[in-house]
């Protein structure tokens, strides 16, 4: 043997000790080998079990990734071993019969250990094992029946290592191709409960499996935010529409013109215990909680938002079953959002919520509360209707709200005692108050 594997490697690898020979008699010494190597191969199909059992005990010793399948299905894996001996070891002596369906053991078995998870180093591994295996039983046999055959062999050896590389060709591109399908197929079942969380179609019953798939917490606090009109990444890049900063994790979603993202907000903090109240105190209550939560806010303070990107960001919801509820909210608020651009946490902006929640009632509070202005110079209108929101953004300030539009605060005073005339309301009167700035945020936001 060691013989044999030296003239293998001078011939291919090292210059020729001697003078090529005739064409006429290297296809002699061709023909002579290919009939040593068959019937050394037929030796070998008689002692396929024993030829299955150890090739199968040096994979277990010496490849890890096969120890776990050898645990739970022992059979299986020796019969997988004991069909692929059987076919490529026939190809050698019937190439023509056998070499296609020892192509579709060798390609059936690279997309069986894709789905497995088993890496292909480990599968190709595996391959070079078999072949050398099979060589080494071929020259000891040859060696021990026929000594003075040996060295035909070696006008064999490239071929037969041809053909281990060929099949360790064919389980790779097996492997990659059924890789490749599983990643499709993750990746799409990941993007149907993506969508099916989001559309609030997920059953009770799939949301452990969605969970695990997705890597979110079953009973974890969730918002969804919403962003359209923002640049949208090359497909197939995996970069998201908008950089959130390190640290913040998002599940991205594609739906149609607006770009959603699930972002989980760890568990629910543990409630406080309620502070005892006297005895017969019924007009005292809990505190409550803030509008908005921490984590939003100050995500929201640190999210930078390209010019002309909208950005609307929900409530905070409780539990993977109502994140639907979270991506309704967050639509929601990115309606509230200026068409200009901007970021908009929906529990900052309720009232403009409410307002777009409801476009028809929305409308006809402008019409009703603002209509009289229309009759005036538009010129003359905006200068009333800006006054008044500058006026409510200063809450009630006519200084600051001077200060805003670079007048002094008498002619603040007189613009809103001319709106009040025209309609009739009154700002001092906190329900009018409430309905003019209802009405501002619904032609600010409804028109057109």
């Amino acid at each position: 043997m060691p013989q044999v594997v030296r003239s293998r490697i001078r011939a291919l690898h090292g210059p020729p000790s001697a003078a090529p020979l005739p064409h006429r008699a290297r296809s002699l010494a061709d023909r002579e080998a290919v009939a040593v190597l068959h019937r050394a191969a037929r030796v070998l199909l008689e002692a396929l079990p024993e030829l299955t059992d150890r090739l199968v005990e040096a994979l277990r010793e010496q490849e890890p990734a096969y120890r776990a399948a050898m645990e739970t299905e022992p059979a299986e894996i020796w019969q997988e071993v004991h069909h692929s001996l059987r076919h490529n070891v026939a190809s050698l002596i019937q190439p023509r019969e056998f070499r296609e369906a020892a192509h579709r053991t060798s390609r059936w078995i690279g997309e069986t250990r894709a789905e497995q998870g088993v890496p292909l180093d480990a599968v190709m591994h595996a391959f070079r094992m078999g072949g050398a295996m099979v060589w080494q039983d071929l020259v000891d046999d040859t060696a021990r029946r026929h000594p003075e055959d040996t060295r035909l062999l070696v006008h064999v050896a490239a071929d037969v290592w041809n053909f281990v590389d060929e099949h360790c060709a064919v389980v790779a591109e097996a492997y990659r191709q059924a890789e490749r399908r599983l990643s499709w197929r993750r990746e799409n079942r990941q993007r149907l409960m993506t969508a099916a969380l989001l559309d609030g179609t997920a059953r009770i019953a799939d949301l452990p499996d969605a969970a695990a798939m997705l890597g979110l917490p079953v009973q974890g606090r969730y918002a969804v935010l919403a962003v359209a009109g923002a640049r949208r990444a090359p497909h197939g890049t995996g970069r998201p529409p908008l950089d959130l900063g390190e640290g913040t994790p998002a599940l991205w979603h594609s739906a149609g013109e607006v770009e959603l993202a699930i972002l989980p907000l760890g568990t629910a903090p543990a409630a406080a215990e309620p502070e005892p109240r006297p005895e017969g105190d019924t007009d005292s209550a809990p505190a409550p909680s803030a509008a908005s939560d921490g984590e939003l806010t100050a995500l929201t303070d640190g999210l930078t938002v390209p010019v002309g990107t909208r950005v609307g960001i929900s409530s905070v919801v409780e539990g993977l079953a109502s994140v639907g509820d979270a991506r309704r909210l967050a639509e929601t608020a990115l309606r509230a959002c200026p068409a200009s651009g901007g970021t908009v946490l929906l529990d900052e902006h309720l009232p403009a919520a409410l307002v777009v929640s409801s476009p028809g009632l929305g409308t006809a509070l402008a019409d009703r509360v603002l209509g009289p202005l229309d009759r005036l110079d538009p010129a003359d209108r905006d200068v009333l209707i800006e006054t008044l929101t500058a006026w409510l953004d200063s809450d009630g300030s006519a200084q600051r709200a001077g200060a805003k539009l670079y007048c002094h605060r008498n002619t603040v005073l007189n613009r809103l005692r001319r709106f009040e005339q025209l309609t009739g309301r009154c700002l001092t009167r906190p329900s009018d108050a409430v309905e003019v700035s209802l009405a501002l945020a619904a032609r600010r936001l409804l028109a057109g």
